[in-house]
């Protein structure tokens, strides 16, 4: 370990811990041509990020001196996406810097405010905190960011995931302008480089060693399992494995809830991570699992966001994740600091081409196969039982007994209660549908170089609700061409911008009208296309002379503070009884039927508390049934009844003929007092 470039006390802080030498990211950030830059930083999850900043930041709090002077106003700011991360960090930079006198505040939702009000008003070196609980110290004034040197964004990807970055902005802006920002991520997608433009100054970009080749003490399985035996190959998995500590992901809250239950009737001690659980029952089941009183965490995306267990050796994911980034996030819950780990994906022959495709955009290799069966259970159970240590330890102070349970019952007999002593503290392995097998699904094809060609620009966009499908057959038939030689569509809010081979380029000229208010403008260079295009924002008008599919809602922002991690799961579908949708827009051409959209919207009967399901058919209004029934014959007014035809078909008159329809018979007069 490089000790030159660590503060003293820092230094024998690591020493303490057991620190021998730095990982790749720790290193990195020490280089001397990054003292007082803003640094944009990725680095594998488990690389030791949260150490890596608090020895960056070093310089700032510290200046010249080992140990800061008296807590006044914070200047280290930490700011993490998830409570539980939040704490994490405070823990870490808590021992990292307790040397240097440093007083850690964290700020998160879910705790006392009035403490954290206490605490920031005795002092404060460095604050830690979620965005929203940030925010909202700020605005209150208990938390003052105006003497600020350095400002930390952990997970910065999952912040802008969850949707806190107009909270950011809030936050950072309250901070002064020449602070240092430093951003670390497990991934640096296109949407972290946007805000990093916007937050930082000339930040310098860091890539940690080995972050190319993600996970290397992990080993990934992909299983193929029928869709009747997910539940059971997720117990067989636990019990082939048997880990100090596993984690399931699965999508939602609902979908937590079941399998907790169904692993409690099999005898797992497990606990769950959802946001519906408060937070001291959050807390509750964090140290059950740290103490060992649980053995597996059931959890949502969100919820596990950033927690460090102890002996974490098995991630299981119970639904495939949505992206990559996901698949990598949940997997380095494992394999951390050197430990080796298990990554296995649940994958229905239905999803084999999605799970797939998912490794192949992480730049994961997975070895294919089924779960293991319940003979494999078994018999790694009799091997476990074979190598116990128990076996080889001296039995010198209970050889009387042990000479006793001999003679009365024999080697046969107490070898057999061994066995079944040794089974029965244990859930019985499962037995499971064998699936044929299928060869691993072929590399997604990639696009081959387009060659040559010129870029034009068109006046429509999101905005216009153009979408490549839609004006891909009006430039073919503008220009004469195929779509082969139409490269890349790229639509932005208000332009769109497609990339046309060379050799035909010239059959547009400088500008081709497509169709009345539609214009295809040639670039002479190649468009900026690094933004990452988005939906059409909620509220503007559509330009004249375009059309569309139907209105495209726009997704509706996420709360702040920790309350989204309740957000996760809300319209995701449960394993046993999938939700419907019940409000979803009527097809073009055709009325919207708005008795029923009101009936389902307003009734306070016709769901259930979950607003899962209807709990029995809405009913059309009165008015509804009107409009749909059909008159009978011709009317004098709107408001009379219809009358019956006056006469049959041989033209003889009916018996009645010209009375209302509804009217009392002929020949029968009305009863007294009708």
């Amino acid at each position: 370990m490089n000790h030159e470039k660590i503060a003293a006390p820092l230094a024998a802080a690591l020493a303490d811990k057991g620190y021998e030498s730095l990982t790749a990211v720790q290193e990195a950030v020490l280089a001397d041509d990054l003292a007082g830059r803003d640094l944009l930083v990725s680095a594998q999850t488990g690389s030791g990020k949260t150490v890596a900043f608090g020895l960056a930041i070093a310089p700032d709090l510290l200046g010249e001196g080992d140990v800061l002077s008296l807590a006044q106003e914070p200047v280290g700011l930490a700011i993490a996406p998830t409570r539980e991360l939040a704490l994490q960090v405070a823990r870490e930079l808590e021992w990292l810097y307790g040397k240097a006198g440093a007083q850690v505040v964290t700020c998160v939702g879910g705790m006392d405010f009035r403490a954290e009000k206490r605490a920031l008003d005795r002092g404060a070196h460095i604050v830690v905190g979620t965005p929203g609980r940030l925010r909202d110290h700020i605005e209150r004034g208990s938390l003052d960011l105006s003497w600020l040197k350095v400002a930390v964004l952990d997970e910065a990807d999952e912040m802008l995931d969850l949707g806190f970055r107009e909270d950011l902005e809030f936050i950072l802006e309250s901070a002064p302008k020449d602070r240092r920002t430093l951003m670390f991520s497990a991934t640096v997608p296109p949407a972290i480089e946007s805000l990093a433009k916007d937050f930082q100054r000339d930040a310098q970009r860091i890539v940690a060693q080995g972050e190319s080749k993600q996970h290397g003490d992990i080993e990934y399985r992909a299983m193929t399992v029928a869709a009747r035996d997910r539940e059971p190959a997720i117990f067989n998995i636990l019990r082939f494995y048997e880990a100090r500590t596993a984690i399931i992901f699965c999508k939602t809250r609902a979908n937590v809830t079941h399998l907790l239950a169904r692993m409690s009737n099999r005898g797992f001690r497990a606990v769950a991570l959802s946001g519906e659980l408060s937070q001291q029952e959050r807390s509750h089941a964090l140290q059950s699992l740290r103490d060992g009183r649980s053995q597996i965490c059931v959890a949502t995306d969100v919820a596990a966001r950033g927690i460090d267990l102890p002996g974490l050796d098995l991630v299981i994911h119970a639904d495939l994740p949505t992206n990559s980034e996901t698949l990598l996030h949940r997997s380095g819950r494992t394999g951390r600091a050197g430990s080796k780990g298990v990554s296995a994906m649940i994958v229905m022959p239905s999803e084999r081409k999605k799970a797939h495709s998912l490794l192949y955009r992480a730049k994961l290799e997975a070895e294919w196969g089924p779960p293991p069966s319940a003979d494999e259970v078994r018999e790694r159970d009799n091997q476990r039982m074979m190598e116990n240590p128990v076996f080889e330890a001296d039995v010198t102070d209970d050889a009387e007994l042990a000479a006793d349970l001999l003679q009365r019952f024999g080697p046969e007999r107490l070898a057999g209660a061994l066995i079944q002593l040794w089974r029965e503290g244990r859930p019985a392995p499962e037995e499971l549908t064998v699936l044929q097998d299928r060869t691993t699904p072929s590399e997604p094809r990639q696009r081959p170089e387009f060659g040559a060609s010129v870029w034009f620009q068109l006046s429509v966009g999101y905005s216009g609700r153009a979408e490549p499908r839609w004006l891909l057959p009006k430039i073919c038939d503008a220009g004469g061409i195929n779509r082969d030689a139409i490269g890349a569509i790229r639509v932005k809010t208000d332009e769109s911008y497609v990339q046309i081979d060379a050799k035909v380029a010239d059959r547009f000229g400088a500008m081709t009208e497509l169709e009345p208010g539609l214009e295809m403008t040639r670039l002479a260079g190649v468009p900026d296309l690094d933004a990452p295009a988005r939906g059409r924002p909620a509220g503007k008008p559509e330009r004249a002379g375009h059309r569309g599919k139907g209105d495209r809602p726009a997704a509706p922002r996420r709360e702040r503070a920790e309350r989204s991690d309740k957000a996760d799961d809300r319209s995701a579908k449960s394993w046993d009884k999938p939700a419907k949708s019940w409000d979803k827009p009527a097809k073009s051409g055709k009325p919207v039927k708005t008795a029923q959209l009101v009936e389902i919207s307003h009734s306070e009967s016709s769901f259930d508390p979950d607003g899962q399901k209807p709990r029995k058919k809405p009913r059309w209004s009165t008015e509804d049934k009107a409009a749909k029934r059909k008159p009978r014959g011709p009317a004098a007014s709107a408001d009379d009844k219809p009358f019956r035809k006056s006469v049959d078909k041989s033209g003889k008159p009916r018996f009645g003929a010209g009375k209302p329809s509804g009217g009392p018979k002929a020949g029968k007069l009305p009863r007294k007092g009708k």
